[in-house]
């Protein structure tokens, strides 16, 4: 009761001050304007604590991106890519021309050849020269990726073994093709690197405790998988000083690189030793908490001469083979056909070359390398009369392939007849996004090619080159190739052609 009557009385007197007698209301300015007050502090207060209920407010969405940055439909699925569409309509071959014709003109001196043909049925829209045999510079890796891919296939990798010596404390590097290793441990989401010498030397100290082995070990290398000259006669002097490529061995660091980020100037000269040398400090490192030292010096294995037979080695349990102590892989064929295509790497495609002979039952040579491309490129019906290889990387002047081999060869890639050849399709560089087209197509000319524009280049001193695929305006694949010799050096227009050329491709409704 006392508290029901309390309230009243608070009512009443509440009520009193809101009005007295009939003249008018008398308004209570103070009690107004703490209300006020309050109401201006809970509002904020209120919003700080809201999110703690309802969770923080959803971010703004992104932005979408450019146009030139968006993957054409067809090709979203790469490396994946979809068998071409033909329900697009096909360019006509008049337009094409029209629009290529007045770009593809040399500035300073030299000439451009071209071919241009639709992807699904090999109709050429645009052909100048391009049955005539030109220095193709690293346009050449395409070819020797096609070689690569069919010979040894998308997911072979090459193992890098340490076997028992010819004698007690002795160990043996076995080069087995892969000139990607990395210094330290593997590092299995790389291709450069993906088979670490750290982790060789870690499993090589683990056999060697487990054996017994006591003393100083000693490190042999055997790199005789390759043979013939480690240095191709056919390369000018400048290139290899200018670490443009390397004497070729069965096993390197870094693509014989002294640090994989820097690449260009001097190169190891015999990447197996250096490699060899590496995978010593290795062994020495790891063995030091097992008591094993290991000799300073690393010797190549002596090879038997012609006629005789190899070394006695100790046998594993019911073979005549080594004893292996450990082994690393390398990335696939695959990874390393697409990291030599982005990259341009001119070692890689030698390496890949020989690699690919030697499966094809050829020398694992230079020469093997040539012959072992050649015959591919002649069994999946790509090889053109009159094509003549010197090497496989393209920095020989003395190649002669036609444009049309090369538009042929991209076609097979993107077909998808040959499963094997498509695991290429992510190495061709992205015009204005990655490799060797990421500082390219950022003109007013050229803007429109860049994000879809996929082409390989290639550059010697009087020599460009672009061949690769791209979806037109009407949603066709097309494929071309430009090759230009005898160009005027350092001539920048050149380098524009063929950029504006491929633009006005991305960009054809052609009808």
């Amino acid at each position: 009761m006392t508290k029901t009557r309390s309230t009243d009385q608070w009512l009443g007197r509440a009520r009193q001050a809101a009005g007295n007698g009939s003249g008018g209301v008398r308004r209570p300015w103070p009690l107004v304007l703490l209300a006020a007050l309050l109401v201006a502090l809970a509002v904020p207060a209120a919003l700080l604590v809201a999110p703690g209920f309802l969770g923080p407010e959803p971010p703004a969405p992104a932005p979408p991106a450019p146009a030139w940055q968006q993957v054409p439909t067809a090709l979203s699925t790469v490396p994946g890519l979809a068998p071409p569409d033909g329900s697009a309509p096909v360019p006509l071959p008049s337009a094409v021309s029209a629009q290529l014709e007045p770009l593809l003109t040399a500035d300073g001196g030299g000439t451009f050849t071209a071919v241009v043909q639709d992807a699904l049925t090999g109709q050429v829209l645009f052909d100048r020269g391009g049955s005539e045999g030109r220095v193709p510079a690293s346009n050449m890796k395409l070819l020797a990726a096609v070689a690569a891919l069919r010979v040894l296939g998308p997911e072979h990798t090459f193992a890098t073994r340490v076997v028992a010596g010819p004698a007690p404390g002795q160990v043996v590097l076995v080069g087995g093709g892969d000139v990607l290793l990395g210094p330290g441990g593997s590092k299995k989401d790389q291709v450069m690197g993906h088979a670490g010498l750290a982790t060789l030397a870690a499993q090589a100290v683990e056999a060697l405790q487990t054996g017994g082995a006591t003393g100083e070990i000693k490190v042999l290398v055997d790199d005789s998988l390759f043979s013939g000259p480690a240095l191709n006669p056919a390369w000018e002097p400048g290139d290899v000083a200018a670490g443009e490529v390397a004497p070729v061995y069965s096993m390197a660091l870094n693509s014989a690189r002294y640090d994989p980020a820097v690449t260009t100037g001097p190169r190891p000269q015999d990447a197996a030793m250096t490699a060899a040398e590496e995978f010593a400090a290795g062994l020495r490192s790891a063995g030091a908490a097992a008591g094993l030292t290991v000799a300073a010096a690393v010797e190549r294995l002596p090879q038997p001469a012609a006629g005789t037979t190899a070394p006695a080695r100790p046998e594993g349990e019911g073979t005549s083979q080594p004893v292996v102590l450990g082994e690393v892989q390398s990335a696939t064929v695959a990874e390393q056909v697409n990291l030599m295509l982005q990259d341009s790497d001119n070692y890689l495609a030698e390496a890949l070359g020989r690699l690919t002979a030697l499966a094809d039952g050829l020398p694992g040579s230079n020469d093997g390398a040539t012959a072992a491309v050649g015959a591919q490129l002649a069994a999946a019906g790509l090889a053109a009369e009159g094509m003549k290889l010197v090497d496989v990387c393209g920095l020989a002047m003395g190649n002669q392939v036609p444009a049309r081999q090369f538009s042929e060869v991209v076609r097979a890639i993107t077909s998808g007849t040959d499963t094997r050849l498509r695991a290429a399709l992510d190495g061709f560089p992205v015009a204005g996004l990655s490799g060797t087209l990421d500082t390219r197509y950022g003109d007013a000319a050229t803007a429109r090619g860049a994000g879809l524009v996929r082409a390989k280049t290639g550059t010697l001193n009087t020599v460009l080159a672009l061949s690769g695929y791209v979806v037109d305006a009407d949603g066709r694949l097309l494929v071309f190739s430009f090759i230009g010799n005898g160009l005027t050096p350092g001539a920048a227009g050149n380098k524009e052609a063929l950029d504006r050329a491929a633009t006005a491709l991305a960009a054809c409704g052609c009808r």
